[in-house]
């Protein structure tokens, strides 16, 4: 009986808390949904292919493939400048009869992808000169035949010259039976292919291209958590109110927490960037000077985004709830998931995640060695975020005194 009265209890408390059984049921739908429109609307990797000094024929062979797209460069200089501003993914170029490969290798399933449309180019083109060898031959053949004929007709007219004209027909078939075969020497030479790689080697796998995101998203996950959890103790536990109590700003509050949290923020973020680096043995192209930066920017945005949350919690729990609500989403619009294929709506979503940005920003480091003054449109927005979040801040610590 005790235990189904302590069990009335408790679920008579959940059935009063309308934001926790809210967040109980519509959370899972939500990510499931979204999960759901992410997956199926993203099931083909597109490449763009630049091409230098290759044949016509060869061209529209890679352009027949699914999913290529391909533009022609009339030197390498040029295709490996657009190389590097993304605008393609690999550029193709021959060398007398062999191929060289150059891949960004920032997507090791862009890697393969251009990989596969270039060996099924060239097979195609195999096949196309197989056949054009097989008519070629058939046409000697015929000629050879039209000789024999040629020949038995002039021996019967001729016996006294037999020996004679027969080592000249016997010399001309051979002369043209080598031609043949030099012909389809050449054609069927199998041309070799070099693989170059701007970022990383042939081993750089999808995880590579997944790790500045998730640098970025694990700092981002801990220092809103930790913040966060925090503030509300302080608030809970009666700290906050006799603070208020106390003549001092709603903004030095805030920056006052920011200030503290903020210290242990760049404590925690340069250990995840050290261990991902080293540990890991990431490869980074660019700046690890950059690299701390930015994920020191997104740790304090992560930082205001917790203390923000925070007020809107009535404990630990409801904290906790609001991880499947506001960072697991972030983890899909984040780039780990290419957003090309995506509907324009999911692309829209992504616009207001803070990891995207730091994501790109941090994968341009890392991956092309950009450099932070090429970075302004993503160091921007990361300051967008930490400027309004902040201000929120202040605006919310109203509810709690209006001074």
């Amino acid at each position: 009986m005790r235990i189904i009265a302590i069990m009335i209890r408790v679920l008579k408390e959940l059935l009063r808390d309308k934001r926790t059984l809210a967040l109980m049921f519509l959370a899972p739908i939500l990510i499931l949904f979204l999960m759901n429109a992410i997956f199926s609307s993203n099931s083909t990797t597109n490449v763009t292919i630049g091409t230098v000094s290759l044949s016509q024929a060869m061209n529209k062979k890679l352009g027949k493939g699914n999913h290529v797209d391909v533009k022609l460069y009339d030197s390498k200089t040029a295709a490996e400048k657009a190389l590097k501003k993304t605008h393609i993914d690999a550029i193709i170029q021959k060398k007398h009869n062999d191929y060289i490969l150059t891949h960004a290798n920032t997507d090791s399933t862009k890697t393969t992808a251009v990989k596969m449309a270039v060996k099924n180019a060239l097979t195609a083109r195999g096949t196309a000169e197989l056949k054009t060898g097989l008519k070629t031959s058939t046409t000697v053949i015929g000629k050879l035949r039209h000789q024999l004929t040629i020949t038995s007709k002039a021996l019967a007219k001729l016996q006294f010259q037999v020996a004679k004209s027969t080592n000249q027909k016997v010399k001309t078939s051979k002369s043209n039976h080598v031609t043949l075969a030099q012909v389809s020497s050449k054609k069927m030479a199998t041309p070799k292919i070099t693989n170059h790689y701007v970022y990383g080697d042939a081993n750089t796998s999808f995880f590579d291209k997944m790790l500045p995101i998730l640098m970025g998203f694990f700092v981002f996950f801990f220092v809103f958590l930790i913040s966060g959890m925090a503030l509300l103790k302080e608030r809970t536990s009666g700290t906050l109110d006799r603070l208020l109590a106390t003549p001092v700003k709603r903004y030095e509050i805030v920056f006052g927490y920011m200030a503290s949290y903020g210290i242990l923020a760049i404590f925690q973020t340069v250990l995840i960037v050290l261990v991902t680096v080293w540990l890991l043995g990431a490869e980074v192209v660019g700046s690890l000077f950059s690299i701390i930066l930015i994920n020191l920017l997104l740790a304090l945005v992560a930082l205001a985004f917790g203390i923000l949350l925070s007020t809107f919690a009535s404990s630990e729990f409801q904290m906790m709830q609001f991880i499947p609500l506001v960072v697991i989403p972030q983890i899909f619009f984040s780039g780990i998931i290419p957003l090309d294929q995506m509907a324009s709506w999911i692309k829209t979503i992504s616009y207001i995640v803070p990891i995207k940005y730091s994501g790109d920003a941090v994968t341009a480091i890392m991956m092309r060695g950009a450099g932070l003054s090429s970075l302004g449109l993503e160091i921007t927005v990361l300051f967008g975020f930490l400027i309004v979040l902040t201000f929120l801040n202040i605006v919310g610590l109203k509810r709690y005194r209006k001074v």
